[in-house]
């Protein structure tokens, strides 16, 4: 649960990130930008697989650019669902995903450094494991 609620505070702040470089995306409060963590997170566990498969021979044709296209409409589908959080224009559309996937990387590999979560997902350690063995 910790997990997923770290995952949702670290997509938050990269869509504040989206908010201050890319024009035409909108997010008014702190509070719009946790639900369009969540919102996205739907989307994109919903809906891009089906939009995936369909697109597949368009995808196959432009050796997967179009997969662009496609997190665009998934993003500014996340934004219909979430007042307070609008994406207008071809420009946010297209690069708000992109921006949104650098900050979220550069801001996981900056909590992975300071040790918060690391111990998520039920993992032991190689001391905990060689101590078990004796």
């Amino acid at each position: 649960m910790l997990g997923l609620f770290l995952t949702t505070l670290i997509t938050a702040l990269s869509l504040l990130v989206v908010d201050l470089v890319i024009p035409g995306v909108s997010i008014a409060t702190f509070p719009a930008a946790l639900l369009a963590a969540l919102s996205i997170g739907l989307v994109n566990s919903l809906i891009k697989p089906v939009l995936s498969v369909l697109s597949l021979p368009i995808n196959f044709l432009t050796l997967g650019s179009f997969s662009l296209v496609i997190n665009g409409v998934c993003f500014w589908l996340a934004s219909l669902l979430v007042p307070g959080f609008t994406v207008h224009g071809l420009l946010a559309i297209i690069l708000g995903p992109i921006v949104l996937s650098f900050a979220s990387t550069l801001l996981n590999q900056y909590f992975a450094e300071k040790g918060i979560g690391q111990s998520l997902g039920g993992t032991q350690s190689k001391t905990t494991l060689e101590a078990g063995e004796q």
